[in-house]
């Protein structure tokens, strides 16, 4: 199975085996990770279109996306996108031509939809009972929020707070107002909250702390690295923390993201356990084919 996330920041294809245990319990062991930064919210959010360039940059990268699911002999995937082609006005042009050249359709999914996909990881299924749950997605668009408490869904809300509308100065205050009053309000009168984090950003910070896998970063830990990252220009952090230019930029601001909701909900901890879209879309593909295979 395979799954490809087009984000605002990059595109991602993940190629999993899912494997049936005999006792009945679901193994899905990644067998590729393949992500090109196509940044196509640099131009949606100045411009609201999509330029030929970066059009001709996302089908090449299905071609050839395409071509490595036919080499792993991939039977079922699926296509999304999310803040970028959510707001370009090219967006329905642009999937008509992918379709026409690869073969693949784009479903262009809605915030409300990204927060639900995220969470069917089921992360927080496996954590202790003693704690409400809140997942921070932060991408180049968009934030998605979801929050849980004794396994029963309070909320998922999505904002237009993303790492590459902040780089291009497109989030007014008033937009930080709204998430942080919906932060506190809805997240005010439950058990202490334990934040889950996924993100490219949150899982390069995560690297950098050199944690074990399992353990959770407390939040003055990433206070700390919001205030150290900022005080280098990309160029340095790219050379200091070894990391490509589309991270270095996109770091910080996704740091403020994580800081901020973390205090807002007054969370001491955040656990990163390396998730994202693409693997939430593989658990929905996977029942989709369970399903069809059980009406057979």
């Amino acid at each position: 199975m395979a799954a490809i996330d087009i984000g605002s920041n990059a595109a991602r294809l993940l190629i999993t085996e899912v494997v049936q245990e005999p006792n009945g319990s679901t193994r899905f062991n990644k067998l590729n990770l393949v992500r090109v930064p196509l940044r196509l919210g640099f131009d949606v959010f100045e411009t609201l279109t999509i330029s030929e360039k970066k059009v001709d940059h996302i089908v090449s990268t299905l071609k050839a996306y395409r071509l490595l699911m036919d080499v792993y002999g991939v039977e079922h995937f699926m296509a999304c996108a999310t803040s970028a082609m959510r707001d370009a006005s090219n967006s329905n042009a642009i999937i008509e031509k992918v379709k026409a050249e690869t073969g693949i359709t784009i479903s262009v999914i809605s915030g409300d939809q990204e927060a639900s996909f995220i969470y069917e990881n089921h992360i927080a299924e496996n954590l202790d009972k003693d704690h409400s749950y809140l997942y921070i997605d932060v991408g180049g668009g968009s934030t998605e929020l979801t929050f849980f408490n004794d396994n029963q869904l309070i909320f998922k809300e999505s904002f237009n707070i993303g790492t590459i509308r902040l780089l291009k100065k497109q989030v007014p205050d008033t937009r930080w107002d709204e998430m942080k009053e919906f932060v506190k309000n809805k997240t005010k009168g439950f058990k202490e909250i334990t934040c889950i984090g996924s993100g490219g950003n949150i899982n390069k910070v995560f690297s950098l702390s050199k944690k074990k896998d399992g353990k959770p970063l407390p939040f003055e830990l990433l206070k700390d690295y919001h205030k150290e990252l900022s005080s280098f220009s990309v160029e340095e952090r790219m050379k200091l923390y070894n990391l490509r230019e589309d991270r270095a930029d996109v770091i910080v601001p996704a740091l403020s993201i994580y800081v901020s909701v973390m205090r807002w909900s007054d969370s001491k901890e955040i656990y990163v356990p390396k998730i994202g879209l693409a693997d939430g879309l593989i658990h929905i593909l996977h029942e989709k084919v369970k399903g069809r295979r059980a009406k057979q």
